[in-house]
């Protein structure tokens, strides 16, 4: 066994489109939000009217706390945002990694874990093995319908990715995707980034320096 199989990664690693920013949260956050939105606005014209410009960036800050807030509930380690517009349309969608804890039992076979999440309320959908950095993990996709626990008042479209940390039984992260579409969890744009989230999930890396 090499290594790589034994001992237990730091932390991860996740390549992000131009237009996604990371907020962790165990430290820094608010640090975090102070530099996206110093950043957002830092390109704007030095005589710009500051009435017109603090009222926007008072709802930037709004909806990074209010992001946060949701993102700690789940426990997050780290969240994940879309700032900028992407083919002119604001994206309505979300990441969180959180890490997760199973009974032994459960913990050493991917195929008990997908049973797990399936069985849960809520979870249910479609449920696929995958590759991450050379680990195996569970993959699930689902819709959830307007009105239901995390669907929203538009209903919202969730991928999971559920990895076990490599060489530290029992421990597991999870790397949950949500958006709303363009107003409905099943059209195109939603999609589109369902497989943009799939993309970025093929740069995924454990941290082991």
């Amino acid at each position: 066994m090499t290594d790589r199989a034994i001992t237990a990664p730091h932390g991860y690693q996740l390549i992000l489109p131009p237009e996604w920013v990371r907020i962790p949260m165990r430290s820094g956050t608010d640090e975090a939000i102070r530099t996206i939105v110093d950043d957002a606005f830092a390109a704007l014209p030095a005589d710009a009217p500051r009435d017109r410009i603090g009222p926007y960036r008072r709802e930037l800050e709004r909806r990074l706390k209010d992001a946060v807030k949701e993102a700690r509930r789940a426990e997050a380690l780290d969240l994940y945002l879309p700032l900028e517009q992407m083919h002119g349309i604001a994206v309505p969608a979300s990441i969180v990694v959180s890490e997760m804890q199973f009974p032994d039992e459960v913990a050493v076979d991917p195929s008990a874990v997908a049973r797990r999440l399936l069985e849960a309320p809520g979870r249910d959908g479609e449920t696929s093995f995958v590759e991450v950095d050379e680990v195996r993990g569970v993959r699930t996709e689902r819709t959830v319908a307007a009105g239901a626990p995390g669907g929203g008042e538009l209903g919202s479209r969730h991928v999971d990715y559920i990895v076990p940390v490599p060489g530290d039984r029992g421990r597991w992260v999870g790397v949950v995707f949500s958006t709303l579409g363009a107003g409905d969890p099943e059209d195109e744009l939603a999609d589109l980034f369902v497989e943009l989230f799939d993309a970025m999930m093929t740069t995924f890396r454990w941290s082991r320096s």
